[in-house]
């Protein structure tokens, strides 16, 4: 996945929950995990992705008329065979309307800085910056450190949001020497749970965790998904809580379910393994809120 151009998702400009101040998110395509309830899976894959919405679609067939592929069944044009769809892309020039989006864009490193740099001044006034996000953009390191040096130049403040599965080494070569921040998931205390529900291990991701936090030259910010019936179980939560309290940690963030990636899971074809359609009940967030009552939090439920 490394040896692919980073496809960049989306950038989300005046976003206020990625960190301090007034700040924009780059959303880089590809993931090294695949959790089954992942609230970006527009950029699970590395690779370009069209996303269909049928609330915008006009039935007009100009998609079904442009595809090379035959990936639009006929007795049903606005959908997509996602086996036949290669993302080339036509189908989304074609379409008249806003049913069909293209996810994934490759911008030249230089470009992407000064695109980002042009709200510096927003940055400065508000204490803001820019927060690498995804997917998992350690996924990219080269690009990354390139990305994070010249943004560095331009004084701005930089955060990752990570899943901390990533080569330390590189990353402490390569990023680690340009970061202000560093927002780091832990999803499972225990490494099966975490395979089971993620795809892979979390043994390289809690050594990382442990490094970075003995290295201690960039304050690392813990995050916890709290994903029902997943995440959230008490044993879990009471494991990470100690693991935590084990290494010193005082503060950290929890990161309430939130089932509006449903949708975008659906209208990107994606087969849902995990599927809870509701938001956190006010008893469970009293239930996660009494395992981490000896922690500062980050921001409230």
């Amino acid at each position: 996945m490394e040896k692919r151009r980073p496809l960049i998702a989306d950038l989300k400009r005046n976003a206020l929950d990625d960190g301090p101040g007034i700040r924009t998110t780059v959303f880089f395509k590809g993931c090294p995990l695949s959790c089954t309830w992942c609230h970006n899976p527009e950029c699970q894959e590395a690779g370009p992705e069209i996303l269909f919405n049928p609330a915008e679609c006009r039935n007009c067939g100009e998609c079904l008329r442009a595809c090379p592929h035959g990936a639009m069944p006929s007795g049903d044009p606005g959908r997509i065979d996602r086996k036949l769809c290669q993302s080339c892309g036509l189908c989304v020039e074609a379409c008249p309307g806003r049913g069909r989006r293209m996810i994934g864009k490759f911008y030249p490193v230089e470009e992407l800085a000064r695109l980002l740099a042009q709200d510096l001044t927003f940055f400065k006034n508000s204490g803001g910056g820019v927060t690498f996000s995804g997917g998992e953009p350690t996924v990219f390191l080269d690009y990354l450190g390139d990305l994070a040096r010249l943004l560095k130049e331009k004084g701005v403040h930089l955060n990752i949001e990570t899943t901390g599965f990533f080569n330390f080494n590189k990353f402490a070569e390569k990023v680690l020497p340009f970061l202000d921040l560093i927002y780091f998931d832990l999803k499972f205390a225990d490494s099966s749970l975490h395979s089971r529900f993620t795809g892979q291990p979390n043994t390289e991701i809690l050594e990382n965790f442990r490094g970075l936090v003995r290295r201690n030259s960039v304050p690392v910010l813990p995050r916890v998904p709290l994903i029902p019936e997943v995440t959230a179980s008490r044993e879990n939560l009471q494991n990470l809580a100690r693991f935590l309290k084990e290494l010193g940690i005082a503060r950290l963030a929890l990161l309430p379910y939130n089932p509006l990636w449903i949708p975008k899971s659906k209208n990107l074809g994606k087969n849902l393994e995990y599927r809870r359609e509701t938001w956190l009940t006010a008893e469970e967030k009293r239930e996660y809120l009494a395992i981490f009552n000896d922690f500062t939090l980050e921001r409230e439920l």
